[in-house]
C-alpha cells in the first residue's frame, strides 16, 4: 500500500471516537517495530520524524527510502503517513514534503500569534500542492522533545485556535492543553474544558503531544472531545532502553547488536501494540 497523508485517517478516527497514534522512528528497529506493530494491529499508523531523529537516521530521503522498502518487504496494507513532527520552518517542511513524506507539523506556537499565522499558511500552501497534510501548534507544550525544549506549559487560546483554523486551513491542530514531552513528574492535568471548546470552535481533528504516561480515562475523555491523535515516543525509548540493559546484564560477553537491539524492538513492537489498543484503532484500517 503507498504512503498516504494523515487526513482522511484522522477524519474517520473523530467520526468512529478513536485515536491514531504516531510513534517517532529513531533508528531501523523502531521503524521495523512500529510497522509489524500496525499490520499485527491492522491499525493506521503515524511515522512521527523530528528534524533530530531525521538528521541520526541520514536524512529525510534515507527514511522514506527505508519505510517504503520495509513495508513491501513485511506486506503492509495499513494506512501509513510519514510525519515531520516538530518541523521548525518552512524550509524544513519543504525539504521532508520534497523527500516524500506525506505529512509536516509546522511548529510555529513560539513566535507571534501573525507570525504563526503567515508561516503556516505557506506551509499548507506548498504542503496541499503535494498532496501533504499539515499540523500545527499553538501554546507550549512543556517539556523537551528532541530540539524542542519548554519550560512550564501555556495553554492554547480557544479563539486563536478556531482563528489559526480558519485563516490557514490545516488538517489538524494540536492546542497545548497540559501535556509535556518526556516523563511526566506527578499526575498528568489536561485542560478538558478548553479541550471542548477547540474542538467545538476548530472544526478539525486535534493533537496530544506527550501521549506517554497519560492514564486511559484520560485518553478515552481526550478522544470524546475531538483528540485524533496521539504522539507516543518516550515510551517506547523507555521500553527499548530497558530491554538492552537487561539484556546486557544478563549476557554481559555479548557484543552482537543484533542479540540486544533485537530484543528491544520485540519490546517497542509489544509497547506500540498496547497504545493502539488503547486508542481504539486497532482493526480500524
Amino acid at each position: 500500500m503507498p504512503l498516504v497523508s494523515m487526513t482522511e485517517m484522522l477524519k474517520k478516527a473523530n467520526a468512529e471516537g478513536y485515536a491514531v497514534g504516531q510513534f517517532n522512528l529513531n533508528n531501523l528497529e523502531f521503524t521495523q517495530a512500529i510497522l509489524q506493530a500496525a499490520q499485527a494491529e491492522n491499525s493506521p499508523v503515524i511515522l512521527g520524524v523530528s528534524e533530530g531523529a531525521a538528521r541520526y537516521m541520514g536524512g529525510f530521503k534515507t527514511i522514506v527510502a527505508l519505510v517504503k522498502a520495509l513495508m513491501e518487504e513485511y506486506k503492509v496494507t495499513v494506512p501509513v503517513a510519514i510525519h515531520l513532527d516538530h518541523g521548525s520552518s518552512f524550509e524544513s517542511c519543504a525539504k521532508a514534503i520534497h523527500a516524500g513524506f506525506t505529512s509536516v507539523m509546522i511548529d510555529a506556537s513560539h513566535h507571534p500569534f501573525e507570525e504563526n499565522i503567515e508561516t503556516t499558511t505557506k506551509v499548507v500552501e506548498l504542503a496541499h500542492f503535494h498532496g501533504v497534510s499539515v499540523e500545527a501548534e499553538l501554546g507550549v507544550v512543556g517539556g523537551q522533545e528532541d530540539d524542542v525544549i519548554a519550560d512550564g506549559v501555556i495553554y492554547a487560546d480557544p479563539a486563536e485556535c478556531e482563528e489559526l483554523v480558519k485563516r490557514t486551513g490545516i488538517d489538524c491542530l494540536a492546542p497545548a492543553l497540559g501535556s509535556v514531552h518526556g516523563p511526566y513528574k506527578g499526575e498528568p492535568n489536561l485542560g478538558f474544558k478548553e479541550m471542548e471548546d477547540i474542538n467545538n470552535r476548530a472544526g478539525v481533528p486535534l493533537v496530544l503531544h506527550g501521549g506517554t504516561g497519560i492514564p486511559t480515562h484520560d485518553i478515552q475523555k481526550a478522544i470524546s472531545f475531538g483528540t485524533a491523535k496521539i504522539n507516543v515516543n518516550t515510551e517506547n525509548q523507555i521500553a527499548s532502553a530497558r530491554t538492552v540493559r537487561e539484556t546486557l546484564a544478563a549476557l554481559p560477553e555479548e557484543y552482537d547488536p543484533r542479540k540486544y537491539l533485537g530484543p528491544a524492538r520485540d519490546a517497542i513492537k509489544e509497547t506500540v501494540q498496547g497504545k493502539m489498543r488503547e486508542f481504539g484503532s486497532s482493526n480500524k484500517a
